[in-house]
């Protein structure tokens, strides 16, 4: 190779690295904004974290609130973990016998008169 063909590639590897940084520069002066506005036109979102908790460095505790509903998930290990949405148990109906108290048993000891 002759000295011409290294100073077009020296100079080539310039242009490439100072393109990069060029637009680096204003991705990081630019898209902050860019994002804001982009989030703004999406609307409310439903999705929420509302708090993590990191147990060990292989699994985490994640709050998410969706909607008016907040779900604790456990994250790791290659797999997530839900907490299912639990209904409240429907409650038995009272019955008569429930309803009334029970006399307390009379032994034959109580009857000393």
């Amino acid at each position: 190779m002759d000295f011409l063909n290294i100073l077009k590639a020296v100079f080539a590897l310039s242009i490439v690295l100072g393109l990069i940084l060029g637009l680096a520069y204003v991705l990081r002066r630019y898209a902050p904004q860019v994002m804001a506005r982009l989030q703004a036109q999406r609307g409310e979102r439903r999705l929420k974290v509302v708090e993590t908790l990191v147990l060990d460095p292989a699994r985490r505790l994640v709050l998410v609130r969706l909607d008016d509903e907040e779900r604790l998930i456990l994250l790791g290990e290659g797999r997530e973990l839900i907490e299912p949405r639990l209904k409240p148990a429907p409650r038995p109906a009272p019955t008569a016998a429930a309803t009334k108290p029970a006399s307390p048993p009379v032994s034959q000891d109580d009857d000393l008169f």
